[in-house]
Order: C-alpha cells, then sequence, then structure tokens
C-alpha cells in the first residue's frame, strides 16, 4: 500500500498538450502537502509508452495516479483510458480524466471505459489550482492505493 508517511514521493503521469495546463497543474502540486514527482507526457502515444516503460521510457517508474486530459493528439483521451484499463498490468492506476470537455457523452464514454473520476478543467487559475490540490489531497491522503503492483 501506499503510505504517505514513509515519506516516498508518490508519482503522477501527466498526459496534457496544452503547457498553461501543465505550469498550473505543477503549481497546484507544489503548493499540496504530498511530496510527488511529477511526470509529463504530450499526447496519447507517448503515454501509453511511457506506461508500458518502451523506448527512453525503459527505466521509469510506475505511476501511482494518472492525469489525463481528454483531447489529446496522436492518440485521444478516450483511446488511452481504453488501452490503460484493458492492461492487466496498468489496469490497477487510477485514472483521473482532466478535462475541459462538460459534454454529457464524454462524461458517460469516461465512466463506460472505468475512469475513476472525471474533472471538468476550470478556466480561472485559483480555482484550477484548487482543483489539482483537492486531487492530490483525495488521492493521496483519503483514499487507500497499492504501490506498484510490477513491484
Amino acid at each position: 500500500m501506499l503510505d504517505m508517511k514513509q515519506g516516498t514521493p508518490v508519482e503522477i503521469l501527466l498526459v496534457e498538450d496544452n503547457p498553461g495546463d501543465v505550469r498550473l497543474t505543477i503549481e497546484g502540486l507544489k503548493e499540496g502537502k504530498v511530496k510527488n514527482n511529477l511526470h509529463v507526457v504530450g499526447d496519447g502515444v507517448e503515454a501509453l509508452a511511457f506506461l508500458r516503460k518502451e523506448g527512453k521510457y525503459g527505466d521509469v517508474v510506475c505511476p501511482d495516479l494518472i492525469l489525463l486530459d481528454w483531447n489529446l493528439p496522436k492518440k485521444n483521451g478516450r483511446e488511452v483510458l481504453e488501452e490503460i484499463k484493458e492492461d492487466e498490468v496498468l489496469r490497477h492506476i487510477p485514472v483521473v480524466v482532466l478535462t475541459t470537455s462538460k459534454a454529457e457523452q464524454d462524461i458517460l464514454k469516461a465512466y463506460s471505459l472505468h475512469a475513476n473520476c472525471y474533472i471538468t478543467k476550470p478556466v480561472d487559475l485559483d480555482q484550477f489550482i484548487a482543483v489539482v490540490e483537492s486531487i492530490e489531497d483525495f488521492w493521496f491522503t483519503i483514499v487507500k492505493l497499492p504501490r506498484d503492483a510490477q513491484e
């Protein structure tokens, strides 16, 4: 189990193609209570390579949480989520869909593909940072998560 008291940083994979949202997420995590290592990839193909430890990602650690944008280049968030949840090795990793889309069909699709939660990104800077802090607080201080099943 992931134990925050041992001081081991949590591993977070952010799959986001918008540099502004990457900066805001970094800012929100910096202001949070939990020590973390944030890994950032900019598209769905790269996200799956990271998760499968392919190519330049051969030595990365499996993330404890994935923050997944829905509208990504190369392979969109729906496709990435579907591949993660169909993979025996990866399906245990919680996936938070963090996107600008408020479309009901996107929300339904995310949950039908077994997203752990769906959050619409606020437009306001302070609200965005507060949302990131809330995600961190919930997933790393309230919820009990398993450590990497590959270890």
